[in-house]
């Protein structure tokens, strides 16, 4: 009972700061500007991302860089990567089949010697 009643308040007063955060931001929200104004920004943010990219390819040293080959020797580094942890992790399981085995191995003898004890002090 007295938690549905704490639950009850706690849902109450949560409610209530959420009202009051929302009463006290719609005049911001109000004088914000329209969605249209903001697509204005579109065109001069593609021209200095242009410009930009422009200034980057006519820089002395990058003026011969290639992204092809960059992105190429890049994959191709990740690729290796992902090939030595696959190694390295069917490594790693294949150990542990192992040493699994070999416990199973283990306490299958040890039942048998066990059971030959326990009949002997059964005796």
């Amino acid at each position: 009972m007295i938690n549905e009643l704490i639950t009850l308040l706690v849902l109450i007063v949560s409610a209530l700061g959420m009202l009051a955060v929302i009463f006290r931001k719609i005049p911001v929200l109000v004088k914000l500007p329209d969605v249209g104004q903001s697509v204005a920004l579109k065109p001069l943010v593609e021209s200095w991302y242009k410009n930009s990219i422009d200034g980057i390819k006519n820089m002395p040293g990058l003026r011969s860089f290639s992204t092809e080959t960059f992105l190429r020797k890049t994959l191709s580094k990740i690729r290796i990567l992902s090939l030595k942890t696959d190694n390295k992790t069917s490594t790693w399981l294949q150990k542990l089949k192992e040493k699994s085995q070999k416990d199973k191995m283990k306490e299958s003898d040890n039942y048998w010697e066990e059971l030959k004890k326990s009949t002997k002090h059964n005796k």
